[in-house]
């Protein structure tokens, strides 16, 4: 398989979810005064949405072994270091900074998780060790609390306001939808993205939020919103949480007799989803490994005969394993078209970049569009 075939899609596909089975400091010499060239992953492999960054991190080594295989970046091997940012503010922001100090790694694969993603993009930018982020959607991983782009930070991935705004699109052109009911973590950049990006779609397309109701991260029992639910009866419910909340809520509105479909993003996706709760509802995301097209099945492909499931059978790629794959290419690529390992130059190559593969319009967005 060629190292550099991307195989993820920039453009937001709706998945509907139907009951069947799921699938299994910038310090430190390297490229251009010889020897290898670091790269971390810090994904969560840990924490509250593992599959997360399990995938991330299977797709990311995917593609630096294509490149090793194929002679490195420049004639120089890359050297994964891989930690366990937990998919959690305070172990993330932990993990970045012993990459940074002890390993002396200069470029960073970084975070599914965007309460975890947005830590890590601190110390990227004040360390100015060039970070992409594989799927972290919030806003606030490349710009700052003063609006200002983090100029050391990129991202693989469209944005959770994109997909709160294709979100609103699809419940009422597709779903009909004329009422709407939110519920979201508010301490999650993940969810308030997300749901204030819905939330005005949805109005100015002509619906009405009829309810929204928070809750805690640690929270397992979600009756007294369900319960809410029931009474006001919405046409649908925008839930932009992670799979491992998605599981209770429908669960528990299923054992209440709520059918209405639920609407989420791209934190949908894991194969520990739970499809029979979550069946008949939909979710926003960057692909699908349904997709016909040859470079997409070549990647499934390739994946499953790498990384198998419990079963021993053949791994089916989610979006986080595409991202992580496309986001460690990205990096690598903009390496290599800067020549040399140095911060600037190969921030400057990775802000130019611009892939054209046939099924995606753009890997890599320049400067004011990567944010």
């Amino acid at each position: 398989m060629p190292a550099l075939k991307f195989t993820s899609l920039f453009v937001a596909s709706m998945i509907a979810v139907t009951a069947c089975a799921g699938g299994g400091g910038a310090s430190g010499g390297n490229a251009s005064g010889g020897g290898d060239i670091k790269v971390a992953v810090l994904v969560g492999v840990s924490g509250p949405a593992p599959t997360f960054g399990i995938s991330t991190r299977d797709g990311a080594l995917m593609a630096i072994e294509e490149w090793n295989a194929k002679g490195g970046v420049n004639g120089h091997k890359i050297v994964p270091i891989v930690e366990d940012s937990q998919c959690t503010p305070d172990p993330a922001l932990n993990a970045a900074n012993k990459v940074v100090d002890q390993d002396g790694v200069k470029f960073m694969v970084a975070e599914a998780c965007s309460k975890a993603a947005i830590p890590i993009s601190e110390v990227a930018n004040a360390r100015k060790a060039l970070m992409i982020t594989p799927s972290a959607v919030a806003n606030e991983v490349t710009v700052d609390k003063d609006g200002q782009v983090k100029p050391y930070v990129f991202r693989a991935c469209f944005t959770g306001s994109f997909q709160g705004r294709v979100g609103a699109k699809f419940a009422l052109e597709t779903l009909q939808a004329k009422t709407a009911f939110i519920m979201l973590d508010q301490a999650n950049d993940y969810d308030k993205g997300s749901a204030e990006a819905f939330e005005k779609a949805f109005i100015a397309g002509g619906g009405q939020i009829i309810g929204t109701e928070t809750f805690t991260a640690k929270d397992t029992d979600f009756s007294a919103i369900l319960s809410k639910v029931a009474d006001v009866k919405p046409d649908m419910v925008y839930l932009p949480d992670y799979y491992n909340i998605v599981n209770l809520v429908t669960k528990q509105a299923q054992e209440k007799g709520i059918t209405i479909p639920f609407l989420g993003g791209d934190a949908w996706d894991s194969s520990d989803l739970n499809t029979q709760s979550a069946a008949g509802s939909f979710f926003v995301n960057h692909y699908s490994p349904d997709d016909t097209r040859a470079e997409v099945q070549d990647f499934v492909k390739a994946y499953g005969s790498k990384y198998k499931n419990d079963k021993g059978e053949a791994s089916v790629p989610d979006a986080l394993a595409v991202l992580g794959y496309d986001a460690t290419n990205m990096l690598l690529q903009s390496i290599k078209d800067a020549g040399s390992d140095d911060v600037e130059k190969v921030r400057e190559a990775m802000a130019k970049l611009n892939f054209s593969p046939s099924f995606r319009g753009r890997a890599c967005h320049p400067p004011t569009a990567s944010r």
